[in-house]
């Protein structure tokens, strides 16, 4: 089972939009609802995103955070596969260091039987989440996320999708599956396809990592601003074209939120942002109402740390969100946006991606 050329990796561009836009869903819970509401509003905005000509819709991995009901991709995107029929699906990332390479082949091998040719396999290798989480996620205190590792850990994993361990190699006997061995036993048909495996970074180690394997490159924009424009650099010049890709290919996860009216988007990522501050502090909870976050009394820290976090997203009306993404495609150079609306209220949420394919003139059924 071989990856043809850059199979499912570039992505088509609609209406006026400056690139591909796709989502990114942190399947976030706000306060007053339930874990059961954030997946049902999951599965309403693949829904959209699907009808609206948004190619992929991502998920991530975290972990003990409250506010986040997303601590197991594959199960979350196998649901997805089931509402869906055309829109790809994958994991904006599964942290390779939390699990066996093996355990996420079998994964992701049963996701592509499910919905042949449409999902991504994006790694990180960071833990999602605290180290103490970390630890009970892996049973070792040891947690190694160095340069040694990670490249180890990552090879094994594309060893095991493609089904090509050398001979002599302890795991030469050992098969993936669903996978290519089932081609190759008796009577065995398999499915041409196989995830396409992306890297993720906040930093320069996977911009370089990918660039250096011919890899595409997702970076956390959303959350490392300041870091995007000198990973992408890297990544370029360190591209080295592969069976894979024959040039950069890079997308950027980016924090974006439209409304009908300008003051209700800052009163929703006022919201979001007391959900960072809480989270930096070490007290992870539900996404306050708009209502609680306008109530809070601030403190000087507080609203620095704010005015930082919320200069990175984009947010407002639609005009002045497409305006936003458009300068932020022109300074990046990315190829791909990705859309993470966070906001207490699905609605609100789905109401975002809605009018943002309004405003760039995205395919309508309706």
């Amino acid at each position: 089972m071989e990856q043809s050329g850059d199979e499912g990796i570039r992505a088509p561009r609609h209406g006026d939009a400056p690139t591909p836009l796709s989502v990114l869903d942190l399947v976030t819970v706000g306060a007053g609802r339930t874990a059961t509401d954030a997946l049902r509003t999951s599965v309403a905005l693949a829904k959209l995103a699907e009808s609206r000509g948004y190619h992929r819709h991502w998920v991530a991995e975290h972990h003990s955070m409250p506010g986040v009901a997303s601590s197991s991709p594959a199960v979350i995107l196998a649901h997805l596969a089931a509402h869906t029929t055309r829109i790809r699906l994958g994991s904006g990332g599964v942290m390779l260091p939390n699990h066996a390479p093996l355990v996420i082949a079998e994964q992701f091998g049963t996701l592509e039987a499910l919905a042949p040719g449409r999902v991504d396999l994006g790694l990180g290798r960071a833990p999602g989440t605290d180290g103490a989480t970390a630890a009970a996620l892996r049973r070792t205190e040891r947690l190694n996320e160095g340069a040694d590792d990670f490249p180890q850990q990552l090879a094994e994993l594309t060893r095991f999708l493609d089904d090509d361990f050398p001979d002599g190699h302890p795991y030469a006997r050992i098969h993936a599956v669903p996978g290519p061995v089932q081609s190759t036993s008796p009577g065995g048909v398999q499915s041409p396809h196989r995830p396409p495996v992306w890297l993720l970074g906040s930093s320069g180690f996977s911009a370089r990592l990918a660039g250096g394997l011919g890899l595409p490159f997702a970076f956390a924009h959303h959350f490392s601003a300041q870091n995007t424009i000198p990973a992408l650099d890297l990544y370029r010049e360190s591209f080295r074209p592969s069976a894979v890709l024959d040039a950069p290919y890079a997308l950027i996860g980016v924090s974006a939120l439209a409304t009908d009216d300008e003051k209700e988007a800052r009163r929703q990522v006022m919201a979001a942002a007391l959900n960072m501050v809480r989270l930096r502090t070490g007290r992870p909870g539900l996404v306050p109402t708009p209502e609680e976050a306008e109530a809070h009394r601030f403190t000087e820290m507080e609203r620095d740390f704010i005015d930082s976090w919320n200069s990175n997203v984009v947010h407002g009306t639609a005009d002045q969100v497409r305006t936003g993404l458009d300068d932020l495609a022109k300074r990046t150079g990315a190829d791909e946006l990705m859309l993470t609306a966070n906001a207490h209220s699905g609605d609100v949420r789905l109401r975002s991606y809605e009018l943002v394919a309004d405003a760039y003139g995205l395919p309508n059924p309706a």
